[in-house]
């Protein structure tokens, strides 16, 4: 396959020698587009001497062959890692002032930009409006990993590693027909790197170990509404479903994530939204059926109002006719949600599918602890797979790590997992799941 690799102008930049690498040896012609910010950071003979090609950064160089158009059109698959605040501007905004940007413009294959730059800059309102005007016109975005910067700076920013960019790039090129006839000249075999395949999944599992599967994810916390401006809710992120979904795409598996979250979907993952438990429920209801499993990360409210305010529900408000104020707190009248894993349970009766993944956020009290919580959990459900892990201001909720233990149903079996990044917890619930399949 014919492979673009575009690189922008960040410190970022020599991560992308990796991926390069990964590329050549998967058996795949690389061309190098780097911008002229990025030629600070490498120099264009190591793009050069690693992809086994020229590299240009303008439209000038050998304009006999139209370079700015035909790399577009022969490309199979455009990848910009690292892609910075002022790439995705100009990306988004249609600009072709060098090379990369009409490569962009002139792609008529999947592309994938892998944004990498300071917390500050990634968190800013127009950066974050760029990606979303990318990923409504089909531009795959691999959020950033949180970790440490440039200095002395930590936080979501830092371009994932050059694993898990190939690992999306060789799924999006698994199901991408070539764009032109390959070149006759021979690529060289896959070959291990660093005793791994490049084919593999150096998170864990082989990246085609869910192929031909559709799996469902929930993700996130839902908020049942009181009045037009309040909510009852909870406190989690929905950065664990979201691992789950992009663990479960890069090692093949198509996947439906309903999600709550605010957070940029996985590339590749079709994205359901949903507000409520009773949202949830419906989803579900449409994508679950034929699906091979089903994991349960949403963290659904237990109850909610009884009655929705048509109107925001004032601090003080009126007592009677004589124009007094009250200010008593309004008393909110609390209905049970549905039971939804339960529900799905219910569904499947004795047949063997879908796998079902129950999620369990405990905190341990004078009844029992955590692990005694979630047996009496996984034993009510009637889930395959419980994946249990204790809560708290400061556990779980909104981080990037986490510590789970996955018990399987009829067994006494608990797999301890982390303190661990969220895709690595992910990669071990599909781990657990794959021998049930």
């Amino acid at each position: 396959m014919r492979v673009v690799l575009g690189v922008a102008g960040g410190i970022a930049a020599y991560k992308a020698c990796s991926l390069l690498r990964l590329l050549t040896e998967g058996g795949h012609d690389v061309t190098v587009v780097p911008t002229a910010g990025a030629l600070r950071f490498v120099g264009e003979a190591t793009w050069a001497a690693l992809s086994g090609k020229p590299v240009h950064t303008d439209v000038w160089s050998d304009i006999t062959e139209v370079p700015h158009v035909r790399l577009g059109q022969q490309a199979d698959l455009v990848v910009v890692a690292p892609a910075t605040a002022d790439l995705l501007a100009r990306a988004a905004t249609g600009q072709a002032d060098d090379l990369l940007t009409n490569v962009l413009l002139t792609a008529r294959c999947p592309v994938v930009v892998a944004p990498a730059m300071h917390t500050e800059m990634w968190e800013h309102a127009a950066t974050q409006a760029n990606v979303a005007t990318l990923t409504e016109r089909g531009v795959h975005v691999v959020p950033p990993a949180s970790g440490r910067l440039t200095g002395r700076d930590t936080g979501p920013g830092r371009l994932p590693e050059p694993e898990e960019l190939y690992a999306v790039c060789a799924r999006l090129l698994a199901r991408t027909p070539p764009a032109s006839p390959t070149s006759s000249v021979e690529m060289p075999p896959t070959r291990a790197v660093d005793g791994v395949s490049p084919r593999s999944d150096r998170r864990g599992g082989g990246a085609g170990d869910l192929t031909g599967r559709r799996v469902v994810v929930t993700a996130g916390g839902t908020r049942e509404p009181l009045d037009p401006v309040r909510y009852l809710g909870n406190r989690s992120s929905g950065k664990q479903g979201h691992a789950l979904a992009e663990v479960a795409a890069a090692r093949g598996a198509r996947v439906t994530l309903i999600s709550s979250s605010s957070l940029l979907p996985p590339p590749g993952v079709e994205v359901v939204r949903v507000e409520t438990a009773l949202d949830l429920e419906a989803a579900l209801a449409e994508v679950a059926p034929g699906a091979d499993a089903v994991v349960m990360a949403a963290a659904v409210a237990d109850f909610r109002p009884a009655e929705y305010a048509a109107h925001k529900i004032k601090k003080t408000h009126a007592s009677g006719g004589d124009g007094s104020l009250d200010a008593s707190a309004p008393v909110v009248t609390l209905v049970r949600n549905p039971d939804i894993l339960a529900g799905l349970v219910q569904a499947r009766g004795d047949a063997a599918s879908p796998v079902l993944v129950g999620f369990a956020a405990e905190t341990g009290d004078g009844n029992g602890s955590v692990l005694e919580h979630a047996r009496a959990k996984l034993a009510r459900k009637g889930c395959d797979l419980l994946v249990v892990n204790e809560v708290g201001l400061d556990k779980a909720f909104g981080r990037d790590d986490n510590t789970v233990h996955i018990l399987r149903r009829g067994t006494d079996e608990v797999t301890d997992v982390g303190p661990a990044s969220k895709v690595e917890v992910a990669r071990a619930v599909w781990d657990a799941v794959l021998p049930l399949l």
